[in-house]
């Protein structure tokens, strides 16, 4: 059992120094890659840990259920999410309105009128960011852009774009297959048909230039 374990930790640790070497040169020196600690994490997902540091986090065990292609596109995938400046982070409007519904209920009790305006004028806006941050279309479309800067990335160490095409629509079938969550298997299904449709057209722009 104990030499089990080790295995799989060395195994771990090795595939962590596999994919800190698909990083970009220029993020190599403030993106860590580290093996999720939590229960039942995401596949994989971004976290700011500073102002100048960012923790891509993999969940391991689910991580070897797919092929190596696979694993490296998804992981430029959450690359190009850093370089696109979409990754979420700790942002101040649960605070907010958090202060701003205490002081609703406050100022009720007093009944100053001007502050209670101000109190609900903090929820609002918060709530409408918080609305934001979490908007379902807002989100398809920037997981669909960065899947697009990932097939460049792909092409960036070595692969050809059918290639990178074919790896990432791998991944998102196989995704598909495992992903119990009807919401986030339809977000897979939705990124797979965009995805499809845009190596339907780098085809069409391949054949016409050969064409010429």
């Amino acid at each position: 059992m104990t030499s089990y374990a080790s295995a799989t930790a060395r195994a771990e640790m090795s595939e962590l120094r596999r994919l800190k070497s698909l990083l970009p040169p220029e993020l190599q020196s403030w993106v860590m890659v580290e093996g999720s600690t939590e229960v039942n994490p995401p596949l994989i997902r971004s976290e700011e840990l500073g102002r100048d540091e960012i923790e891509i986090q993999i969940d391991l065990p689910k991580w070897e259920n797919l092929a190596i292609d696979q694993r490296n596109l998804l992981f430029w995938h959450e690359v190009a999410r850093i370089q696109n400046d979409t990754i979420p982070r700790e942002g101040w409007e649960m605070a907010a309105l958090a202060i701003g519904l205490g002081g609703a209920v406050g100022e009720l009790w007093v009944q100053d009128g001007l502050l209670l305006l101000l109190a609900l004028g903090l929820c609002g806006i918060s709530g409408y960011r918080l609305w934001q941050k979490n908007n379902g279309d807002k989100k398809l479309k920037e997981a669909i852009e960065a899947d697009e800067k990932a097939i460049s990335l792909a092409t960036r160490f070595g692969y050809t774009l059918p290639n990178a095409y074919k790896s990432l629509g791998s991944a998102f079938k196989s995704l598909i297959e495992q992903t119990p969550n009807r919401r986030q298997r339809k977000q897979y299904e939705s990124r797979l048909q965009a995805l499809r449709q845009s190596a339907a057209k780098m085809k069409a722009k391949t054949q016409q230039s050969q064409v010429r």
